[in-house]
């Protein structure tokens, strides 16, 4: 059993300023997340030399896993640091670095702005007409609906746009990354959001769309809610695959 909780987490001031790893020692206690040994050093800001230093910059709010937004590599993995526990963690030291494929802010936290720009682009939302009572909603199969609630379930957390080979968020015209992927998918399963699928199709058609995908399928293995991208992806490959023949043959 760990006597002591041992961190190594990357600091760095702002973007483009030099990266240093401080080192923090903490007692262990049972049951405990990242995101509370955080909140300790932050208590008391020292590092496991002695030597006062800024508390660590870092961001979370729901501390349920569904906010997404305390993403960060534990042992180069991305994770979600409130559903972390270190009892759960390889005995040893842990190291916290912020994700690399967004743009830095100050030490854990990043800037997640490419992603939801690949929301925008694929249309990641219903439209809705006016403030009116628009009536009941279409009804739906008990199944769709139990797929539909697998994809409503992404926080967009970045986790499986960190894990995904083909995206960066420092050139994001190469690849729209995953998690849009997913919510392109999910909004083209509602009744109302197929109004607009060939908008999100011809979207995906385009530069940095579908066919950036490498098929990795990292994306499935890291993300916190098991949310299956991968089937997402290959379904929307078919319809573009279709809409593109259409197109090419005038259908």
């Amino acid at each position: 059993m760990r006597r002591e909780i041992v961190l190594k987490i990357q600091r760095q001031e702002r973007p483009g300023a030099p990266a240093a790893w401080q080192e923090f020692r903490l007692p262990y206690r049972p049951r405990l997340n990242l995101i509370a040994c955080l909140q300790e050093i932050a208590r008391r800001p020292v590092d496991a030399a002695g030597r006062a230093v800024t508390p660590i910059a870092y961001e979370s709010a729901c501390l349920e896993e569904v906010c997404g937004s305390c993403s960060m590599r534990v042992n180069g993995v991305p994770m979600q640091a409130c559903s972390t526990l270190v009892d759960n963690l390889p005995d040893g030291t842990i190291t916290l670095e912020p994700l690399s494929k967004f743009p830095l802010v100050r030490d854990l936290i990043v800037d997640r702005t490419p992603m939801f720009e690949g929301l925008k682009r694929v249309r990641g939302w219903i439209p809705i007409e006016g403030t009116y009572d628009l009536g009941p909603a279409p009804r739906r199969a008990p199944a769709e609906q139990g797929e539909a609630y697998d994809y409503s379930r992404c926080m967009t957390c970045g986790c499986c746009m960190e894990a995904c080979p083909n995206f960066s968020g420092h050139a994001p015209e190469r690849f729209v990354g995953p998690a849009p992927l997913g919510q392109a998918y999910y909004f083209l399963l509602n009744p109302t959001g197929r109004m607009e699928e060939g908008e999100r199709l011809e979207a995906l058609m385009g530069r940095g769309g579908i066919t950036a995908c490498g098929n990795a399928q990292n994306c499935a293995a890291v993300c916190p809610k098991e949310i299956p991208l991968t089937d997402a992806i290959a379904r929307l490959n078919r319809q573009v695959n279709r809409r593109w023949l259409a197109r090419l043959f005038g259908g």
